[in-house]
C-alpha cells in the first residue's frame, strides 16, 4: 500500500506515475484525510474518473451535499474580517462551483465566444504574439521558456479577449500563481488573503471602468448581460472574470511547458514532429494525456451514499479525480507510459468530461499548436540546459506545471 500522498509537493510531481500505478492496482478509490479532518477519496482509474466527472450524484457545490448545520463545521475556523469573508465568497460564484441549472445559465453567457469557429479567428494574432516573443530571445541562444514564452502567450490572448490592458499582465501573474499554488492548502490560501483582497478590488475597478466605457470585448459583453437583467449577479460577474483570467491561461502555460519538455526528453518524437508538422494536432492530444496541465479535477462532493468500484462513499465525502493517473491507465491506453504523438483514439481526460468539460479547450489547443510548432520551427537545436531531474515543479494539488524551463538553442 502506498503511504500518505502529498499531491501538492513539487518533489512528488517530478514523477508521480509509479505511485499512480500502485494506486490503480491496489487501491483505486483511496481514502485520504482532508485538512479539516473530514474524509476524502482519491480516484485513480480511468473508468471511475470518467463516471465521477459525468455523474450528477457528485456535486460541484458543497451546499448540495451537506446540510446547513453540517456546513458550519466543515471548514477550519480562520481569523478573517467580515469584509474579507464577503470578498472571498465573491470568488466562489463561478461555473466550476455550480451545478445545474446555474452552471448552464452562466456557461451559456460565454459559450459562443469559445466555439472552435470563433477561436480560429484568433490564429493570426496568436501567431503574431508567438513570433514577437521569439524575436526578443532568438539571438540570445538561451532562455527560460516559461517566463519568456509559455506564460505570456495565453495571458496576452485572454487579456485581449476580455479587453484588459496588457500592462497589468505581471499583476495577474502574481495573483494567479498565488491562487493556483495554494490549491489544496487552506493555510497557504489564508496566508495570502491580503493579496486576494487586492485581486478582488482590482477586478471591481476594471469592471467599473468597463461599465463607464464599454468596448467590443468579452468583459463589456458580460457587463451588458449583467445590467440587462437578472442573469448574472455582481458576485457572479467578479467570479466569472477571475475564472476566465486564471483558467484562460494556466492550462495553456502548462500545456506548452510540459509538451515542450516531453519533446526535449523524447528526441525521437521531437524529430518525428519536426519532420512532419502535420502531426501537431495529434501531438497536442498526446501531450495533454502524457503529462497534462492538471493533476486533479476540481472539487466534487457525494450527494448521497453510493458505491464506487466496490468502495462505500458517504454523502458529503470529498471526491478527488486524479486526471494524471486516469490518463495513464493501461486498461484504456496501450503502452500508457510511452509518449507517442501518433497515438490514435486518444480519449484523455485532461479537459474533464460531462457538463464541466473545459470551456477553453479549443483555445488551449490552438495556442498549444501554434506555440510549440513555432518553437520547433524557429529555434533549431532546442535542448534543455539543465538535467530533467533538476527541473522544479510548481506546488499546489491542482496543476502540473514547471516553475522554469531553461533551454539553449
Amino acid at each position: 500500500m502506498v503511504t500518505e500522498i502529498n499531491l501538492a509537493s513539487p518533489d512528488f510531481k517530478a514523477n508521480p506515475y509509479p505511485t499512480f500505478t500502485e494506486l490503480r492496482t491496489t487501491d483505486p478509490v483511496r481514502q485520504t484525510k482532508l485538512t479539516n479532518e473530514r474524509r476524502g477519496w482519491l480516484v485513480s482509474r480511468y473508468e471511475d474518473a470518467d463516471l465521477v466527472l459525468r455523474d450528477p450524484r457528485f456535486a460541484k457545490d458543497i451546499q448540495h451535499a451537506l446540510t446547513p448545520e453540517e456546513l458550519k463545521g466543515y471548514y477550519p475556523s480562520q481569523q478573517v474580517t467580515p469584509e474579507e469573508r464577503e470578498r472571498m465568497i465573491d470568488f466562489s460564484h463561478n461555473m466550476l462551483a455550480y451545478d445545474q441549472p446555474d452552471h448552464t445559465r452562466l456557461r451559456n453567457l460565454v459559450n459562443l465566444t469559445f466555439t472552435p469557429r470563433l477561436i480560429e479567428r484568433w490564429r493570426p494574432r496568436i501567431q503574431q504574439i508567438a513570433d514577437d516573443l521569439l524575436d526578443k530571445i532568438q539571438d540570445r541562444g538561451e532562455a527560460d521558456l516559461i517566463a519568456a514564452y509559455a506564460f505570456p502567450i495565453p495571458m496576452q490572448v485572454i487579456m485581449e479577449m476580455l479587453g484588459i490592458k496588457s500592462e497589468d499582465r505581471d499583476k495577474f501573474h502574481v495573483w494567479s500563481n498565488m491562487i493556483i499554488e495554494a490549491s489544496g492548502n487552506p493555510e497557504e490560501f489564508h496566508r495570502h488573503r491580503a493579496d486576494m483582497m487586492d485581486f478582488h478590488d482590482y477586478l471591481v475597478q476594471i469592471i467599473n471602468e468597463k461599465r463607464a466605457d464599454p468596448a467590443d470585448d468579452l468583459l463589456s459583453q458580460l457587463i451588458s448581460v449583467e445590467t440587462a437583467g437578472d442573469k448574472m449577479s455582481e458576485a457572479e460577474l467578479i467570479s466569472m472574470v477571475s475564472l476566465l483570467l486564471i483558467a484562460g491561461h494556466e492550462t495553456t502555460v502548462n500545456l506548452i511547458g510540459n509538451g515542450t519538455l516531453a519533446l526535449l526528453t523524447h528526441p525521437d518524437q521531437k524529430a518525428l514532429l519536426e519532420a512532419d508538422p502535420g502531426l501537431m494536432k495529434g501531438a497536442i492530444e498526446e501531450f495533454l494525456r502524457f503529462h497534462g496541465p492538471l493533476m486533479t479535477a476540481t472539487q466534487r462532493w457525494a450527494r448521497e451514499d453510493l458505491v464506487l468500484d466496490g468502495t462505500q462513499i458517504k454523502r458529503g465525502d470529498y471526491v478527488m479525480v486524479l486526471l494524471a493517473s486516469a490518463n495513464h491507465d493501461p486498461g484504456v491506453f496501450g503502452e500508457a507510459e510511452t509518449l507517442d504523438i501518433r497515438r490514435h483514439d486518444n480519449r484523455h481526460l485532461a479537459f474533464g468530461k460531462g457538463i464541466h468539460y473545459c470551456l477553453g479547450a479549443p483555445l488551449a489547443r490552438l495556442e498549444g499548436q501554434i506555440a510549440i510548432g513555432t518553437l520547433l520551427r524557429r529555434l533549431p537545436a532546442l535542448q534543455l540546459s539543465v538535467a530533467a531531474e533538476d527541473l522544479v515543479w510548481r506546488p499546489g494539488a491542482l496543476i502540473m506545471g514547471l516553475r522554469t524551463l531553461p533551454v539553449t538553442f
